[in-house]
């Protein structure tokens, strides 16, 4: 398998799908001339023109909602947010207008549009550019919401999404984009509401998505120096969320620890534990542990910063704690 970067796996199954597809273009600012904040759209302009190129201006509303119209008339269009922060400015647009357009129709109108862009933290671009929205989305019906971790998520979930129905809301983390990694050749698209084991294990099942995965797996490498065995899940998608993954895991290692970036107050964390508890409560040898960035604005400053997000420490001591080793008594 070829190695890519995870900006690389996007920029790859972007072309392939335009190559395939007359309908998919592209829209967002900066994408075309400037070829993209973060270098996605690199070179696209050039290759596909400024009909399926578009720059647009500084309106998220305006250039969402033209890309839902683009696909209520049968094209595919690819929207890219400069963060997904900027994605607040036309919340109603996503949520009013893309994810109930097929309910509204009575299923007679398909809404194919994807929009992705950075999501999180780490770095360095304080408070109204670094949140985690993804629990403002992955509450709603009608959308589907995917986090990938790896180049290899990033190339499959695109791939599914750029050939769906829905709309999808498409998770990129910036600190993510030049990591590297396998990319299966082929069509190795990968199926919505599919999670990976992405480290088997017996003692305790450490969940994760997008970025925290990497942090997730490399608390497992230390936890594995202490003789504990941990079982890694990457969920891909939130929206929807693979509950039989995670209880087919904590039914084998009868504990869990469940990571976010997002604040700790009714976020993603929440939802997933509750899955686990709904669905494994007998099978629970410890509450379900739940690690999580702070409850405060992003700081700018990079120490304060870091002192914000989850590390390797926090998921290791979660897990010791599951498993009654410090902190925390058997009962």
């Amino acid at each position: 398998m070829p190695e890519l970067t995870y900006r690389d796996a996007i920029r790859a199954a972007l072309i392939e799908a335009m190559e395939r597809d007359p309908t998919v273009l592209l829209l967002g600012e900066d994408i075309g001339l400037y070829q993209g904040t973060f270098r996605v759209t690199a070179d696209l302009l050039a290759r596909f023109g400024p009909r399926r190129v578009i720059d647009t201006p500084i309106s998220e509303e305006g250039f969402v909602g033209a890309a839902i119209g683009m696909a209520l008339l049968g094209l595919r269009p690819v929207v890219e947010v400069m963060t997904w922060n900027f994605s607040l400015l036309a919340f109603d647009q996503i949520v009013n207008n893309a994810a109930k357009v097929r309910y509204f129709s009575g299923g007679q109108v398909d809404v194919p549009l994807v929009i992705r862009g950075p999501n999180g933290a780490g770095v360095q671009l304080s408070a109204q550019h670094s949140q985690s929205v993804e629990v403002f989305y992955a509450h709603v019906p009608g959308l589907r919401v995917v986090a990938p971790a790896t180049p290899a998520d990033a190339w499959g979930l695109l791939r599914t999404a750029l050939r769906g129905r829905d709309p999808v809301i498409f998770l990129e983390n910036a600190a993510l984009y030049g990591t590297k990694g396998p990319v299966p050749e082929g069509d190795g698209a990968l199926p919505f509401g599919r999670a990976e084991v992405a480290r088997p294990g017996r003692d305790v099942t450490i969940v994760a998505y997008s970025r925290m995965l990497l942090v997730a797996l490399e608390a497992a490498r230390q936890l594995a120096d202490e003789g504990i065995d941990a079982e890694v899940i990457n969920l891909r998608s939130l929206r929807p969320l693979d509950g039989e993954t995670l209880v087919r895991s904590v039914a084998k290692t009868h504990r869990a620890v469940v990571v976010q970036e997002q604040w700790k107050p009714f976020g993603a964390a929440a939802e997933i534990a509750a899955t686990i508890y709904e669905g494994a409560f007998d099978l629970l040898d410890a509450p379900v542990e739940r690690v999580t960035g702070a409850d405060v604005p992003m700081p700018y400053a990079r120490e304060l910063e870091l002192l914000a997000i989850p590390h390797e420490a926090d998921i290791v001591a979660a897990a010791r704690r599951v498993l009654y080793r410090g902190g925390r008594e058997a009962s």
